[in-house]
């Protein structure tokens, strides 16, 4: 069979040394800010901080304090840091959010607050992770409002 001399000027396409080029009226995906997630998961400690130290109070007033501020925080660092994909970038730090409340609350009962040794039920992760992604994408559509508002949606 037939075949063309191969031309040493043309680059084959399929090289994988070669970018991978996004489809045309495509563009390539954002990858989400893991660094992001991390830091606003981290203000899961905000609990036993609160509890160790006394501070904020006790019971529903401290509790609404610290979920005002964890909200305030997500929704100005996302929304107003132009971070992009916010409801995608919140739900991941819900979950990793809870992770962290749980993990506290494993390794440091006394300090966890979420009632008793080890945090309680091992089967109430899954409903407060499933909770915690709630309200992370519900903040994350408030920020993707920031965003809009301030002109820099994506």
């Amino acid at each position: 069979m037939w075949s063309p001399a191969p031309d040493r000027h043309r680059r084959d396409m399929t090289s994988p040394h070669l970018p991978a080029q996004p489809t045309p009226g495509r563009s390539a995906p954002v990858p989400v800010p893991w660094a992001v997630v991390g830091g606003l998961a981290a203000l899961a400690l905000l609990w036993p901080l609160a509890g160790l130290t006394g501070a904020l109070g006790t019971g529903a007033p401290r509790a609404l304090t610290i979920i005002g501020i964890t909200a305030v925080v997500w929704i100005g660092v996302v929304g107003l840091g132009r971070v992009p994909r916010p409801v995608l970038t919140l739900t991941l730090t819900g979950v990793a959010y809870g992770l962290v409340a749980h993990a506290v609350a494993l390794l440091v009962p006394v300090l966890g607050g979420l009632g008793g040794p080890g945090g309680g039920p091992l089967w109430t992760i899954v409903p407060a992770l499933l909770l915690d992604a709630m309200w992370g994408a519900l903040a994350g559509l408030a920020a993707a409002g920031v965003q809009r508002l301030r002109g820099s949606g994506r």
